[in-house]
């Protein structure tokens, strides 16, 4: 039997990002291996989705972001969490567990 990939929605991914980067700094390539690896290879981000989103969180000051050296020695930028993204994911992921558990209930209707 084949698993599907899931598809992740603008709002969903910002989250999953600020989630996977409140853990530690990353490169933009280690967050969408971590995302797949904790998904267990059921969400995998692309590129032409991660780095505008990665762009779009630091616009709205959500995370910050410094040149460093990745593992392999190579050149990379390093997205950290501020103040505003703790508060931001925070929120959402309240808002994503009200919103899963009004989902879970429709389901559970016989």
């Amino acid at each position: 039997m084949s698993e599907k990939k899931a598809e992740v929605l603008q709002g969903t991914l910002d989250m999953l990002i600020l989630k996977t980067i409140a853990l530690e700094p990353m490169h933009g390539y280690g967050i969408a291996v971590r995302i797949q690896q904790i998904s267990k290879d059921v969400l995998q981000i692309q590129q032409g989705s991660l780095y505008p989103a990665l762009r779009r969180l630091e616009r709205k000051g959500w995370i910050t972001a410094k040149w460093g050296e990745s593992e392999n020695n190579r050149r990379a930028r390093f997205y950290t969490l501020t103040r505003e993204g703790h508060k931001k994911l925070s929120e959402e992921t309240r808002e994503w567990e009200r919103l899963a558990e009004a989902v879970f209930r429709i389901l559970q209707t016989n």
